[in-house]
């Protein structure tokens, strides 16, 4: 199979884990669904389709790849980027075969010939000969991401390691039949424990975890990601890359640049980019009454019930908790909110909410532009002129 594409079917309710990227490069496990399908199937995507208004931002996170434009007309498996749940015998389709989540109905997976595949991956599914699939595959709604979690983490950890050669630290507590793989530029400080019975641990690229800290696999620590003293990583967790991360936090996805560096417990939930957690922010992940969760997926939307029994909080990028926050189960918000209140946080809230005691209203587009330059700047990295253009387009939505 010489090429692999990817597309962004725009389907779904996604916020806000796609409010500010494509599908594919939500973080669904350790790894992106991109870089899971590019490493599953040993091939780097050579085109990506999406919708018009995140082309720009694509177009930025993947300067070296066709976006939106016409592959080579040659054979080519081509994956929905709302699909984690990715399969190796997909590699085996012949061209015009495809396979549909049974779900939605909606396209997973099919090898077409290149010439083929933008009409494909914009809906046009005449010539495929489909199949549906025997489970779903799919994420439709934001707190999919639970639903996929544990399975797209251990498949990713395991390609992480397979090339995995053991690294002994002085002072380092280690123990269980999994590997335990420290990148070489990692610091891991002594009296940190690393329990490998579950499951693998990897420790990436610059990464540092301080003293005293607990880390329970299977679980991920990305680049240039810190561990603060006395964190305990429960299973499932993984955290993307420029995190900071204190507290108990347990299956929990951070898609990268964010600040948890207080203590609080941070259970079943995914934290976009730029989201500072303040000090002794909590979060429930299980109802009193060990029910299923029931979730609206967007603002005024229909109670949707989620199949999940543990599911915390699904927090877009940009979100920021004063000190002493408290987030309900299965809550559900949106980019761009700022929440400084003493009553608990639930439900799906609206994307730019500013919420005081005094109230809540829209956030400022100005100002916010001007806090998130600031953030951003802390951290090296100045937003582009799509990213800013991207954001206005999701704040005119939300307060429209």
């Amino acid at each position: 199979m010489p090429n692999l594409l990817l597309f962004d079917d725009g389907r779904g309710i996604l916020s806000p884990l796609a409010d500010l990227r494509a599908s594919f490069d939500v973080r669904t496990g350790a790894l992106t669904t991109f870089h899971r399908a590019a490493a599953l199937y040993g091939l780097r995507p050579s085109a990506l389709f999406v919708p018009p208004a995140i082309a720009r931002i694509t177009s930025q996170a993947h300067t070296d790849i066709t976006i939106n434009g016409s592959p080579i007309d040659e054979p080519s498996l081509l994956i929905n980027g709302r699909c984690p749940a990715l399969d190796p015998a997909w590699m085996g389709l012949a061209i015009g075969e495809g396979v549909l989540d049974p779900e939605s109905g909606d396209l997973a997976a099919a090898c077409v010939a290149g010439s083929d595949a933008p009409r494909v991956a914009a809906g046009d599914l005449a010539g495929l000969s489909t199949s549906a699939l025997a489970s779903p595959a799919l994420i439709s709604r934001p707190w999919h991401v639970r639903r996929f979690r544990e399975p797209s983490i251990r498949i990713d950890l395991e390609l992480l390691t397979r090339d995995w050669k053991p690294r002994t630290l002085p002072g380092v507590i280690a123990w269980g039949p999994h590997p335990v793989s420290i990148h070489g530029s990692a610091r891991v400080a002594p009296t940190v424990v690393i329990e490998a019975e579950a499951g693998p641990v990897v420790i990436d690229e610059d990464a540092v975890v301080r003293p005293g800290s607990i880390l329970i696999g299977p679980a991920y620590i990305g680049p240039h990601s810190t561990v603060i003293e006395r964190t305990t990583i429960k299973p499932f967790t993984a955290i993307g890359p420029h995190c900071k991360i204190a507290g108990e936090v347990g299956g929990t996805i951070f898609q990268g640049y964010a600040n948890k560096a207080h203590d609080g417990h941070l259970g079943d939930s995914w934290i976009g980019e730029w989201v500072n957690i303040g000090a002794g922010t909590t979060n429930s992940n299980l109802l009193n009454t060990y029910d299923q969760v029931i979730c609206r997926a967007t603002p005024g939307g229909p109670n949707e019930r989620t199949g999940e029994q543990f599911l915390g909080a699904i927090v877009g990028d940009h979100v920021k908790f004063a000190i002493g926050s408290r987030i309900m189960t299965g809550s559900i918000l949106n980019t761009g909110c700022m929440f400084a209140q003493t009553t608990p946080i639930s439900g799906c809230v609206p994307a730019f909410t500013w919420a005081t005691d005094s109230g809540t209203r829209a956030y400022r587009i100005d100002k916010f532009i001007d806090v998130a330059r600031t953030v951003m700047a802390r951290r090296g990295v100045t937003p582009s002129d799509a990213y800013l253009e991207r954001i206005r387009q999701v704040h005119a939505a939300a307060t429209a």
